[in-house]
C-alpha cells in the first residue's frame, strides 16, 4: 500500500501530518509513505488535483485510490484507510 503526502515548505500542518503518517508506518510496516513537495513537483500535484496542503492519498499497490484527506488526518482514519488498501 502506498501513502502519498502532498506537502509544502510553508505548511505548518504538514509536520503534524508527517507525525501521523510516521506512526501509521510504524504500526503497518507494509505502508510505504512518499512525500511530494507541491512547489518542487507542481505537475504531480496538478495531476492529482491537489488543492491544499497537506493532502494524504492512500492507494492499493495497483494504484487505486481508497482514501483522500485534506488537512491533518487522525491516526484512526489513516489506519482505517490502510485496512481498505490491503
Amino acid at each position: 500500500m502506498i501513502v502519498d503526502l502532498y506537502s509544502s515548505s510553508f505548511c505548518g500542518a504538514c509536520s503534524a501530518t508527517r507525525a501521523v503518517l510516521d506512526e501509521a508506518a510504524r504500526l503497518v510496516p507494509a505502508a510505504r509513505v512518499v512525500e511530494w513537495n507541491v512547489a518542487l513537483d507542481p505537475e504531480a500535484a496538478e495531476a492529482e488535483r491537489i488543492a491544499s496542503t497537506p493532502t494524504v492519498i492512500v492507494r492499493r499497490e495497483d494504484g487505486t485510490e481508497v482514501f483522500r484527506a485534506e488537512g491533518v488526518p487522525t491516526i484512526q482514519r489513516v489506519l482505517g484507510a490502510l485496512a481498505l488498501a490491503v
